[in-house]
């Protein structure tokens, strides 16, 4: 693994070599999004856990860097010590994937046609499956039920996977953009992973490029090492 778990808020980090990463995160699918790059890129980054139960997110020291108070949070340390401050999952993505995967071995280069197709998944996840799994799972807990407003989130997320089952037939490469895992795929999988679309699992088993792209992501040594990583933060808080 190439993820140290640090303590102190940073994002300095005693003998640490410039240019290193340091992300504010915890134990989410948003949170999980830039490890799983890290971790595919091999590059040393550290983590703070912030504790959302706890409120950690909404404390003056994080809202400095993070004024909407949500993670994750990029703090990025250059060679010449400063620092830069990158929020929201798909923005660190991008970043990282411009300052450090100079080969496009996960990601596409811009002014390609494969990088604006990997802009169109992130925003297709982010406006499109993130928000209606949100709500349908709000409104499922809700004490007093609204069984037909439900039935219309739930009708909606089956859509956008089958959207997605379309996309990967018709790429036709086990990939949502071109030949390679890029951002498009790390940005949706983390939200539709096993565990995560408790539910759907009828309607995946009847998408066969979405199931099996949901096999082949999750069979991925960095994918696992991250998440593993990911659920580890709920319990290194102190």
């Amino acid at each position: 693994m190439t993820a140290q778990i640090i303590a102190e808020q940073g994002p300095e980090v005693k003998d640490a070599t410039a240019p290193y990463p340091f992300l504010y995160t915890w134990s989410t699918s948003n949170g999980a999004r830039p490890m799983i790059l890290a971790e595919l890129l091999e590059i040393n980054y550290y983590l703070h856990p912030v504790d959302l139960a706890a409120k950690e997110q909404k404390k003056p020291w994080y809202l400095e860097h993070n004024a909407n108070g949500k993670i994750p949070t990029l703090a990025s340390t250059d060679i010449d010590g400063s620092t830069t401050f990158v929020n929201e999952s798909a923005a660190i993505l991008l970043y990282l994937a411009d300052k450090y995967d100079k080969e496009r071995k996960y990601s596409y280069a811009l002014g390609s046609k494969e990088y604006y197709e990997e802009l169109e998944w992130l925003f297709f996840e982010l406006s499109g499956f993130c928000p209606k799994k949100v709500q349908w799972k709000y409104l499922n807990n809700l004490q007093e039920k609204n069984q037909p407003a439900i039935d219309e989130q739930f009708d909606e997320m089956v859509r956008l996977l089958r959207v997605i089952d379309t996309r990967l037939k018709s790429n036709g490469t086990g990939y949502l953009v071109g030949d390679h895992i890029s951002p498009a795929d790390i940005t949706v999988y983390p939200w539709i992973r096993p565990g995560q679309t408790v539910g759907f699992e009828d309607n995946i088993k009847k998408l066969p490029y979405l199931k099996a792209w949901i096999e082949t992501i999750g069979k991925i040594p960095a994918v696992q090492n991250a998440l593993d990583v990911n659920m580890s933060l709920q319990s290194r808080t102190d």
